[in-house]
């Protein structure tokens, strides 16, 4: 009996212990000012299970995270952030927690971490991406922008930002030297801030920053490749063509050409009509130089050099080597001189009959003032060969 005393005491503490609201991340569930102890209380009251556990006295605990948002909301904040940055899933989860749940404070965290993710990239190869293309009636800009795969080319967001640097640059960059297309270095691009007003890139930032974004939302390297201005003759017309275009002012190659008019009166349908035709054909027969005049020294050294070697392999006589080397030299010239190739349209003339048969047609002699052949990939070898004040038609 008095055992049974003593113990009823200590039974009563532990029982009223238990039924308290437990601290240190456990709690009993209160609802409308009653707490609710028992297992049976809490599915009478609809209160949902989270986490339980039952003792032997049939006592529910519930542990209780905290959180400032729903599960309903959480996941509506993941799709909202996501669509706005297009950053991983995974990103996206721990800058909304590590910022409570605040959407604008997760996206300025994102871009954050983005700054440094796009840093780790930088030193991966981007050989892939596109030319973008502006022009208005002076002059054309070509831009390159680079990435690593051509899945991430084909993205929507990074043919949009190629399309805003070349028609910023449209806009900022002048040109000395109207006879000649000039390199336009990507550092002279970076600081030039653009208004963007994609859903995915909204507000102004400098192309750098951009560039940065369009990184983080990829996953990949993204640089700018630089580009390259040509301008319109004072009368005739400037004639562009994109290859391998998805959308407008977008292609993988282009080529660019001036074509000056010498009567400002002549009409300029047919010259256009053609000027397109030859722009295609620089895409597709890839000439490196304007006329014979302009093949460098070093070019034409190094051919004769190769052709005299072969012709030497046949045994013939000095004499017969060297008609050899000047007969095949005549075939160089019509592989990379633009005035000496067939033109791709009808192979019976080459570019030099054409113009002649147009100037004939308009009345008015019709030159070719420059060219540009650009390749996705060629840019920065490009603007390592040429100078500042160099030619880049006669850039091989």
């Amino acid at each position: 009996m008095g055992l049974t005393h003593c113990m009823k005491r200590p039974v009563e503490i532990l029982y009223k212990r238990l039924i308290r609201p437990v601290s240190h991340g456990h709690a009993s569930v209160a609802q409308k000012g009653v707490l609710f102890t028992t297992l049976s209380e809490r599915y009478a009251a609809g209160v949902p299970n989270n986490s339980r556990c039952i003792n032997s006295f049939g006592i529910l605990f519930t542990r209780n995270y905290a959180s400032a948002a729903s599960s309903s909301e959480q996941v509506n904040l993941i799709k909202q952030l996501r669509e706005r940055t297009s950053a991983p899933m995974k990103e996206v989860k721990s800058a909304l927690v590590a910022c409570d749940w605040d959407i604008e404070a997760a996206q300025n965290e994102l871009r954050k971490r983005g700054v440094a993710l796009a840093s780790k990239k930088s030193s991966r190869t981007a050989a892939e991406g596109f030319l973008a293309l502006a022009q208005d009636e002076k002059k054309a800009i070509l831009v390159e922008l680079n990435c690593e795969t051509d899945f991430v080319a084909r993205n929507e967001i990074f043919q949009h930002l190629a399309l805003c640097l070349a028609k910023s640059a449209l806009v900022i960059e002048g040109s000395s030297q109207a006879s000649a297309a000039i390199p336009v270095s990507p550092e002279s691009l970076e600081d030039l801030k653009i208004n963007f007003d994609h859903p995915k890139l909204t507000g102004e930032k400098t192309v750098q920053n951009a560039i940065t974004e369009v990184a983080v939302m990829t996953g990949e390297n993204v640089k700018l490749g630089g580009g390259f201005a040509i301008s319109a003759p004072s009368y005739g017309v400037l004639s562009t063509y994109l290859h391998t275009s998805p959308m407008p002012g977008i292609g993988r190659i282009a080529g660019l050409l001036s074509l000056e008019v010498e009567d400002k009166n002549a009409p300029l349908d047919a010259v256009q009509r053609v000027g397109s035709q030859i722009a295609m054909h620089l895409v597709a027969a890839k000439p490196l130089f304007l006329s014979k005049e302009d093949v460098t020294a070093d070019a034409l050294g190094n051919e004769r050099d190769i052709l005299r070697s072969q012709a030497e392999k046949t045994g013939k006589s000095q004499m017969a080597i060297d008609k050899m080397v000047e007969g095949r030299l005549r075939k160089y010239y019509e592989e990379v001189v633009l005035l000496e190739q067939k033109f791709i349209v009808d192979d019976s003339v080459n570019i030099t009959k054409v113009l002649a048969n147009l100037s004939q047609e308009v009345g008015s002699t019709v030159k070719i003032r420059n060219f540009l052949r650009v390749e996705v990939g060629e840019g920065a070898k490009r603007l390592e060969a040429a100078s500042g004040t160099e030619p880049l038609s006669q850039t091989a």
